[in-house]
């Protein structure tokens, strides 16, 4: 005879997740949405190469009217030669310096209302803090961040104007290391984080417009930066982040594009991401309640494995200044 306390508890057992599922599609917001690319005007800052290229030339292969903005007028050329030899399409190109507010504005006017903005500029300058210099720290801020607002500010009064356009979308390039602290990143990082409190407030101001906020968070990227990038690093970083795989810009390019016509706010790019983006979640927007009840039910594992990450880097930081200072 079966036990009636043991068939409530398994039915219990059954129920409890059912009711934290619709509890959870009751109150996550802001509601799920698509965001169309076809013959939608998509401008991206950062478009001359690297994931910014990669974007365009897949924007473009699906039908998009596309603008890309960089400093490099030559760099610019070459992206727009090899997007319409091997698409067909033709994209508009704009040189402009992010940190200057005047010309980012000049080059908005001139692109036309824009439907999809991807601010995916950035610079990157590893080193110890004590060791760099308070100018590339600066270059870092504007270039990441203030940047990102000089173009928002100066492309959001035309994507509020749109007319029976549909919704619109402003996704920003963050970095895993926008995610987690790494040793030689300390001003890098806290350019990126800087980007997660803009784009949650941010999307609280333009929800009311049809305007989504995507915040897209890219491991190392095969671009030539990273090659620079990875030469002048520290040892320390090097060993950090050895156990994190680089990806492709192409690969990057499709999950971000992928986030942006989804509307979602958090878009990681690999399955590390994807467990970096659960244990973070935080206040973060969610417009998934699938996703919302992987991020509760999964939360306290997760952070004992954030743990085990912190232990390892931090033995290894130890054993570092250990071995050196016996040398």
């Amino acid at each position: 005879m079966v036990d009636p306390n043991l068939s409530f508890l398994s039915l219990l057992l059954l129920l409890l997740p059912l009711a934290l599922l619709v509890l959870l599609y009751l109150i996550v917001r802001p509601c799920p949405a698509t965001v169309p690319i076809k013959n939608r005007h998509v401008f991206i800052t950062g478009g001359s190469s690297g994931i910014g290229l990669a974007l365009a030339h897949r924007t473009a292969s699906e039908g998009a009217k596309v603008s890309i903005l960089a400093r490099s007028l030559d760099k610019l050329e070459e992206a727009k030669n090899y997007i319409q030899l091997s698409t067909g399409i033709d994209v508009a190109i704009f040189a402009a310096d992010v940190r200057d507010y005047d010309a980012v504005s000049k080059a908005v006017e001139a692109a036309g209302p824009i439907d999809v903005l991807v601010v995916n500029q950035g610079v990157f300058v590893p080193g110890e803090l004590e060791k760099q210099g308070l100018d590339e720290v600066r270059f870092m801020v504007d270039v990441n961040l203030m940047g990102s607002f000089n173009m928002i500010k100066a492309a959001l009064p035309g994507m509020k104007d749109r007319k029976d356009r549909g919704p619109g979308s402003i996704a920003l390039m963050s970095s895993q290391a926008g995610q987690v602290g790494i040793y030689g990143y300390t001003a890098y990082s806290a350019s990126k984080f800087g980007l997660r409190g803009l784009a949650e407030a941010l999307q609280q101001e333009v929800i009311a417009d049809d305007i989504h906020v995507s915040l897209i968070f890219p491991p190392d990227t095969d671009t030539p930066g990273l090659t620079e990038e990875t030469k002048k690093r520290p040892q320390l970083t090097s060993i950090i982040a050895e156990s994190s795989g680089a990806m492709k810009a192409e690969e990057v390019a499709k999950k971000a594009l992928d986030g942006i016509k989804s509307a979602s706010f958090i878009v990681p790019c690999n399955f590390e991401g994807l467990l970096l983006s659960i244990a973070t979640a935080g206040l973060s927007p969610q417009r998934s309640f699938v996703m919302a009840f992987v991020e509760v039910v999964a939360a306290g594992v997760i952070r004992i494995a954030a743990l085990g990450f912190q232990w390892n880097w931090y033995t290894s930081i130890h054993k570092w200044h250990g071995q050196n200072k016996r040398t």
